[in-house]
């Protein structure tokens, strides 16, 4: 009877791929604001599958879009304001 073994370890033990980069790192950071607003708006969400959505839900969960929507903005005016040669907004 023979073993079975993977080998995948072997493989990626040491693949360069498996950590991010800086750059990645620094633009996750960068997109910190909008993907825990995009959080708060899924925990809105979720509050209210568990009964009739109320007045309160609406607005929990209109508050979390705005608040996407806000974070959305500021990330683009900053990337496009970035990226504007001799810093022209």
């Amino acid at each position: 009877m023979n073993p079975i073994v993977t080998v995948q370890d072997a493989v990626t033990a040491f693949a360069d791929f498996m950590e991010p980069t800086d750059a990645e790192l620094d633009a996750i950071e960068q997109e910190m604001p909008v993907i825990l607003a995009g959080v708060d708006l899924v925990d809105a969400q979720i509050i209210a599958l568990d009964h009739a959505p109320n007045e309160m839900d609406n607005r929990r969960i209109r508050r979390a879009r705005h608040r996407v929507l806000a974070a959305r903005r500021e990330l683009a005016n900053r990337t496009a304001s970035a990226s504007l040669p001799g810093g022209a907004a």
